[in-house]
């Protein structure tokens, strides 16, 4: 089973919005065991989407057609899909009623034109998932002398078009192909080696799996959030996917050690908070070139948000000249990163201090410290240190990576792995 994915609307071409859809979905149906072998974006245009159509039909099994499904006169997906498979559209009075009652739930009567939404192709049926008030769409296509095919519409709207592809579209592909097997990936985030690297360190391991075929290993680069290895496994049930997921999983770690901060939905943030709730200790943070990214992250954490005490944003002379009581000018970096640590633990009763400040402007470089040298402070009760490194890109990157090296400098401590 092949399948392949069009996505609909002149804003993607133009660079309005970014098609992550397209991504997600390649994502979900390789984890299905479904292939894709092309994704193609076509602007609101009846002429280049029955193209990418008809292409579509030629050389794959199935198409997920996503976007132009709306009110509008330029959502014109429905109308283009019934040409193409040569069926009239007709109005379904239940979705034409679902639609209504959306409307009334929220005080407000129903436009007449969002009853284009529930015009459906002859012979086609809608999904059952319909979060918002445009309905997807199964519509059969019989091809003379060959196996029928089949085109899917959904929604572009993201949370709208997950549920459909989740509920209906995946379990349907795979009832079409024949696939009973369960794929399942797991994905280890790693911090403080480059793709590189870590397939060098992995090599001997990789070799093994590509003889054995399952399960198998990919690298994800996700700039500062880090490499990402995606273990993905195939087998007959869950229970024998996981017990092959947790296997690899524990080889991998004994090849990468501390490089492995988290797991699947978890990031660094997540995982820093769960340690500290873990051992009882809270965390304050003072930053300067941060400029807040560093609060952001720890106040938005999936978990363990209650271990973070506050955080204090010094970029003015005169907050850094009362944090540490003189000229910031006189201090030397590190000894500057490291007693506003010291001094986040008294004034945001915490446990556990952390800062981080850097060269952020180039006329303050100099060659033993050039643009993006930074200094990275963890100030607790017998324990302190503070590391300088040096970050890579322009200013947003090196904020960037300061936060994320603080964090994986903590984590290092907190799980003893560092002294």
């Amino acid at each position: 089973m092949n399948c392949e994915i069009i996505a609909v609307g002149t804003e993607l071409l133009l660079g309005q919005i970014v098609d992550t859809n397209s991504s997600w979905m390649g994502e979900q149906l390789a984890l299905a065991g479904i292939d894709s072998h092309h994704q193609t974006k076509v602007g609101d245009n009846w002429s280049r989407i029955e193209e990418a159509l008809r292409l579509g039909l030629e050389r794959s099994d199935a198409i997920i057609v996503c976007g132009g499904l709306g009110p509008t006169q330029d959502d014109i997906t429905r109308e283009v899909i019934a040409s193409v498979v040569n069926s009239n559209l007709v109005l379904d009075e239940v979705i034409a009623e679902r639609i209504r009652e959306m409307f009334r739930s929220r005080g407000r009567d129903m436009p007449e034109n969002n009853l284009r939404q529930a015009m459906v192709p002859e012979g086609a049926h809608t999904i059952e998932q319909q979060p918002g008030t445009a309905p997807g769409l199964v519509v059969p296509v019989a091809i003379p002398g060959g196996d029928d095919k089949v085109i899917y519409a959904v929604p572009g709207v993201p949370y709208e078009m997950k549920e459909m592809v989740l509920g209906t579209i995946l379990p349907d592909l795979q009832h079409r192909s024949g696939v009973t097997s369960v794929i399942e990936s797991r994905v280890l985030r790693t911090w403080g080696q480059s793709e590189s690297g870590l397939a060098e360190l992995l090599s001997p391991r990789i070799a093994e799996l590509e003889t054995a075929g399952n399960p198998t290993l990919a690298f994800l680069a996700s700039g500062v959030e880090g490499i990402k290895v995606r273990i993905t496994a195939k087998a007959e049930t869950s229970g024998e996917v996981e017990d092959i997921l947790r296997e690899e999983e524990e080889a991998l770690r004994r090849l990468l050690g501390d490089l492995v901060f988290a797991v699947d939905e978890d990031n660094m943030e997540s995982t820093v908070l769960t340690q500290l709730a873990q051992q009882g200790l809270t965390l304050g943070a003072i930053e300067t070139t941060t400029g807040g990214y560093l609060a952001h992250r720890l106040s938005t954490a999936r978990n363990g948000t209650g271990a973070f005490a506050g955080g204090v944003v010094a970029r003015g002379p005169g907050i850094l000249s009362y944090l540490l009581k003189g000229d910031p000018a006189s201090w030397q970096p590190d000894d500057a990163a490291m007693q506003m640590a010291r001094v986040a633990r008294g004034i945001l009763l915490s446990d556990v201090g952390i800062a981080t400040t850097s060269i952020e402007d180039p006329a303050r470089a100099t060659e033993s410290q050039p643009f993006g040298t930074a200094w990275l402070a963890v100030s607790m009760e017998g324990f302190e240190t503070v590391e300088q490194v040096q970050l890579p890109g322009d200013l947003e990157r090196i904020r960037q990576f300061s936060v994320i090296s603080l964090l994986n400098l903590l984590r290092l401590h907190l799980q003893g792995l560092r002294p």
